[in-house]
């Protein structure tokens, strides 16, 4: 069958790993135990050899997929000329009796007969370790045991099932009111009936689950349906034990359809963590910012000033990068990738980014230990003495190293926000010293990253190429967007990387990035346009841009890393962390905006320290 759009699929999962589940009720895309092991089902890559897990009727029909309210859990409807389907899927994800999340590698998929009659087809055929070692299949009494050497998935059915060509599949007629079930579970040899699964039980308790969280999310006003859906989405992407966040629970879908900027998002990028924690700090929620700064603080603490850009979950280093050559792509986008070489690249933004992200937990009313100070000071004194080399750059190019103007501004805020700790803590001296270098830095960027041949400022030192980054600059608080020089940089990139209403990264002919095809426009960059529009006091502007990457979310309101802008196509993994911070962060600010009666007020610094009632100097 041709590819999905990569818009067609919403996302189940249990905080361990996820599942994309079509519109034509097929699971395209699920690896297991966790985000960053092997494929079992990997249609959405290879249709022919990635497998999948399909459940529809046989006859025509249409088709419709929701989220239950405020949960993560996923029903698509299907209606025939004789009857109505509903198909309900979900992960299990609950509160013990302790009140501990619990979860298991289980998928739970129940078939429902709503109206009159149909008669529906089920194919079951994993492919487990990315299809590189054939799968093997038998059936037992209640249901399947698929193997590949000493890894197995079991699939207990309330139907029987036969093995043909690799795969598993039945038919089956329900009626209104009837009903099938299938629990698919990971790690186990064991085949349980389905009804010993206790599947209606569980999807009470894992939709309690997500309720609870959709409920602290306390927002008001017009976004406030995206902003929650946003906040499910995120925690969809929480490594539960760690607190780590994968930038996307994807690899390889491509940013531009076929070709080879397709990369392996299963891993956790510190500036992706450090921007959860500043939008849940928006959000007010200390409590949800406990895993990540907890994650941020072992990595950095283990680390120290050689942190990398990005880890695996377990905080380990990410695999080799290399290509899954069996597999032909998503829509034949070469190469497949798992693994990313990012992670052996310098990039000098990384130290802002964890400053950043401690500065918003301590203003929120975080707690400061002295072991906790030691490695903020230490990313700090990093940022000190490495801000006048060159690095990859926030885009993580392939190409030649550069002195990146956004490296240099996260560098300033590793000092400025470092000094601002200190001072809050009473080490005056320390944050004396710290500001002195962060005004050096910030008269190097004003000094080197401006080109007053285009009046803007530029990707690096030197050179005449726009780039989104710098849009940052306001957002940082570097310089306000209303400076003249910040303006016309926030113009400039209207007219030249603004592309049918949305913003690019970049021009990709005219930077060095190592690949030599296109991409689409990336979201999270025109979020920071909105932002900077706002600070401009242009409201109506800012709020029709947001509105416009809103209209991007698919049918269940999740949102890819890029949009193809002549088109509207969903680019890139998908869903995108990057992305629905975005949705967060601005909509909140609009709404702030809004309730302000419109007026913008440009704020140059960061708030001042909300104190903990138990912390201690």
């Amino acid at each position: 069958m041709p590819y999905a759009p990569i818009s067609d699929y919403a996302v189940i999962g249990n905080m361990l790993t996820t599942a994309h589940v079509g519109l034509n009720g097929s699971i395209d895309w699920c690896c297991m135990p966790r985000f960053d092991s092997p494929s079992i089902f990997a249609a959405l890559l290879d249709d022919v050899h990635g497998g999948r897990f399909q459940i529809q009727p046989t006859a025509n029909y249409r088709r419709a997929q929701r989220y239950l309210p405020n949960t993560n859990v996923v029903v698509t409807e299907f209606t025939t000329a004789q009857g109505k389907v509903e198909l309900t899927d979900f992960m299990p994800a609950f509160l013990n009796e302790r009140g501990k999340r619990s979860s298991s590698n289980e998928i739970h998929r129940i078939v429902r007969c709503v109206e009159g009659h149909a008669r529906i087809e089920v194919l079951f055929e994993p492919k487990l370790r990315y299809a590189e070692v054939p799968t093997q299949l038998h059936t037992t009494r209640n249901g399947v045991v698929a193997w590949c050497e000493d890894e197995t998935v079991t699939l207990s059915s309330t139907v029987m099932l036969r093995i043909k060509n690799g795969a598993a599949t039945t038919q089956l007629d329900l009626r209104e009111g009837e009903e099938a079930t299938f629990v698919l579970r990971y790690g186990t040899k064991r085949v349980p009936a389905a009804r010993r699964l206790h599947s209606a039980e569980k999807l009470a308790t894992t939709a309690s689950f997500w309720k609870a969280h959709a409920e602290a999310c306390s927002v008001k006003g017009k976004y406030k349906e995206s902003i929650v859906r946003s906040y499910l989405a995120l925690h969809l992407l929480v490594y539960a034990p760690t607190g780590a966040l994968v930038a996307a629970p994807t690899t390889s879908l491509p940013e531009h359809i076929g070709g080879a900027r397709n990369w392996d998002y299963r891993y956790t990028w510190l500036r992706d963590a450090s921007l959860t924690l500043f939008a849940f700090a928006k959000l007010g929620h200390l409590e949800e910012t406990h895993p990540f700064m907890s994650w941020l603080l072992n990595i950095c603490g283990t680390c120290g000033s050689d942190t990398r850009v990005l880890y695996r979950i377990d905080s380990s280093s990410p695999p080799a990068e290399r290509s899954l050559s069996q597999f032909e792509g998503y829509r034949q986008s070469q190469p497949v990738r798992v693994g990313n070489a990012a992670h052996l690249q310098v990039q000098l933004d990384v130290y802002g980014e964890v400053l950043e992200a401690a500065h918003a937990y301590l203003r929120a009313g975080g707690y400061t230990s002295q072991s906790t100070w030691r490695t903020l000071r230490r990313f700090v004194e990093a940022a000190s003495h490495m801000w006048m080399n060159v690095d990859n750059g926030i885009w993580e190019v392939r190409g030649s190293q550069q002195h990146f103007t956004h490296s240099k501004l996260m560098c300033w805020v590793a000092l400025d926000r470092g000094m601002r700790i200190a001072r809050h803590l009473g080490y005056v001296r320390i944050a004396n010293r710290w500001r002195k270098t962060a005004d050096t830095i910030k008269n190097s960027i004003l000094d080197e990253a401006w080109n007053p041949d285009i009046n803007a400022f530029t990707q690096y030192y030197g050179s005449a190429t726009l780039d989104a980054s710098t849009l940052l600059m306001s957002l940082s608080g570097l310089l306000p967007a209303t400076d003249s020089r910040m303006s016309s940089t926030i113009r400039r990139i209207e007219e030249d990387l603004m592309v049918e209403g949305y913003v690019r990264r970049y021009k990709p002919e005219q930077t060095d990035d190592g690949l030599d095809d296109s991409e689409g426009a990336f979201l999270w960059c025109s979020f920071w346009m909105a932002r900077n529009l706002l600070r401009l006091g242009r409201y109506k502007d800012a709020q029709d841009l947001y509105e416009r990457i809103l209209s991007c979310a698919n049918h269940v309101g999740l949102l890819a890393e890029m949009v193809d802008p002549a088109n509207g196509e969903a680019l890139g993994n998908m869903p995108q962390a990057l992305s629905h911070l975005g949705v967060i962060v601005t909509g909140i600010e609009i709404e702030n905006a809004h309730s302000n009666q419109h007026r913008v007020e440009e704020r140059s610094s960061p708030r001042p320290f909300v104190r903990n009632p138990s912390q201690s100097r």
